[in-house]
């Protein structure tokens, strides 16, 4: 198979992959030396084409062939799909050449499981220890870890890579015996462990090597079972907090050809996965508890954001008094973000908040207003039941009209 044809069938094998973030890598570069590439101060491998743009990784997997049967994955094992396979120095002719071309800033790279765990974990290692150490290749790289490999390898690649990720896969164990049965969630969570001691070792010791400076991340698939949003979030809070997790990414189920009868034949909303990343951000950014934002079994709401529907199902804390409270608190309105709320903490120091203030910082005035008050403002909405108060915030859905 020629070159270019493998590139098709792998890049579009790899677009199911939502963990393919750039942030975390140090600065790295290789201007006045020896190399080739470059990363910016805030971890992003980036080059920029004559008009401007930022351009952004070669996103490949190293083989679609896979040993496992995952009723859920495109690339498994009875999958009637393309298949192809790329060589080591294949794939790193193809990230220097892309780079040279100013088509890519990195590397982001997985693969199926071909002859054996190890095996194919070697390969990938091999793929970043031939850019980093024979081309000085000084962008990012992104290693996707087979979790079944020994832990060796593993440590292997944090030597080489920017970030590490093992995919969690589903959101309970037994989800994944029912789906993937070849898989095992003790050895998934224990390549995080791995990654996880990688960290705290290179973190403890000024002098060792560095070691996935980006830290690791995993991914999630949702609505490829029943789990709730409520069970989804106790484990994730349970992941960031055992494994030093950088992200959770989460990827609404995509019915594929020929799906087996286990899983589902209708794609679950994707505005769920994307409330699924606004609670995410609400657990690690503003200290929410999983428990807070869903307190019983269930799915987050599709109307309105978690953080909106924490606030209404919270009507005796609201409204807050902007010059009084906790910076915490303030970072809890709807409509203001931990950035703001620096802000506000920081100009209340010098003076009394105007509502006017709010205005020229930048918030979302539209959801906040009912729940703040100021020296010159208070809400008219203040005694308004949560029902009553969501009726008045909600506005019409704009609907596609139709062409006849």
């Amino acid at each position: 198979m020629e070159l270019t044809d493998k590139l098709i069938v792998l890049a579009d094998a790899a677009k199911y992959d939502a963990s393919c973030a750039s942030s975390g890598a140090p600065k790295r570069s290789s201007k006045g030396q020896k190399g080739l590439g470059a990363t910016n101060g805030n971890g992003i491998c980036h080059s920029f084409t004559p008009d401007g743009r930022c351009v952004a990784l070669l996103k490949i997997l190293m083989t679609n062939f896979c040993l496992y049967d995952c009723q859920y994955c495109i690339n498994r094992r009875s999958s009637n799909v393309p298949r192809a396979r790329f060589s080591v120095d294949e794939i790193v002719r193809l990230t220097l050449d892309f780079y040279r071309r100013n088509l890519i800033s990195g590397l982001f790279l997985s693969s199926g499981i071909i002859r054996s765990n190890d095996y194919t974990m070697e390969a990938l290692v091999r793929v970043a220890r031939t850019l980093r150490v024979e081309h000085q290749f000084r962008g990012y790289i992104h290693l996707k870890t087979i979790p079944d490999a020994s832990p060796d390898l593993i440590r292997q690649a944090g030597l080489y890579a920017d970030r590490l990720s093992v995919n969690i896969e589903l959101p309970t164990s037994q989800s994944l015996t029912r789906l993937a049965p070849e898989k095992s969630d003790t050895t998934i969570r224990h390549a995080m462990s791995t990654i996880r001691d990688g960290l705290e070792e290179a973190t403890a010791e000024p002098r060792a090597p560095r070691f996935s400076p980006g830290g690791q991340s995993t991914q999630m698939i949702v609505g490829a079972d029943d789990t709730d949003d409520h069970t989804i979030l106790g484990n994730v809070q349970s992941l960031y907090g055992d494994y030093r997790l950088k992200r959770v990414y989460y990827s609404a189920f995509s019915p594929i050809p020929e799906s087996p009868s286990s899983v589902p034949l209708i794609a679950p909303p994707l505005l769920r996965e994307h409330r699924l990343y606004q609670a995410d951000f609400l657990i690690r950014g503003y200290g929410f508890r999983a428990d807070e934002l869903l307190t019983g079994p269930g799915n987050l709401s599709l109307d309105i954001d978690p953080k909106l529907a924490w606030a209404l199902n919270h009507r005796e804390l609201f409204p807050i008094d902007l010059d009084r409270a906790d910076m915490y608190m303030i970072a809890r309105v709807p409509g203001i973000g931990i950035t703001s709320a620096r802000r506000i903490d920081m100009l209340r120091r010098e003076r009394r908040i105007r509502y006017s203030d709010l205005t020229r910082l930048g918030c979302s005035m539209k959801k906040l207003s009912p729940f703040i008050t100021t020296q010159d403002y208070r809400p008219r909405q203040a005694g308004l039941e949560r029902q009553a108060l969501l009726a008045q915030m909600q506005t019409s859905t704009p609907a596609q009209m139709a062409l006849l």
